[in-house]
């Protein structure tokens, strides 16, 4: 007992997906498809414990 209702509610989840219209970025999923890395953000400079940025202490 009790499969009906979450049966109801997958079904209509699938629904909502199938007949949604969603926002694709089509030239992200472009790159992505095609193996172009997106661009680092270097964030060492940021980070004061970062490699030769670190101070022992004495």
């Amino acid at each position: 007992m009790g499969r009906g209702r979450s049966k109801a509610k997958q079904t209509k989840v699938a629904r909502d997906l199938k007949y949604s219209t969603q926002e694709m970025d089509l030239d992200r999923l472009a790159k992505e498809l095609h193996g172009e890395p997106e661009p680092v953000q270097d964030r060492e400079d940021d980070d004061p414990f970062a490699e030769g940025n670190y101070i022992p202490r004495a």
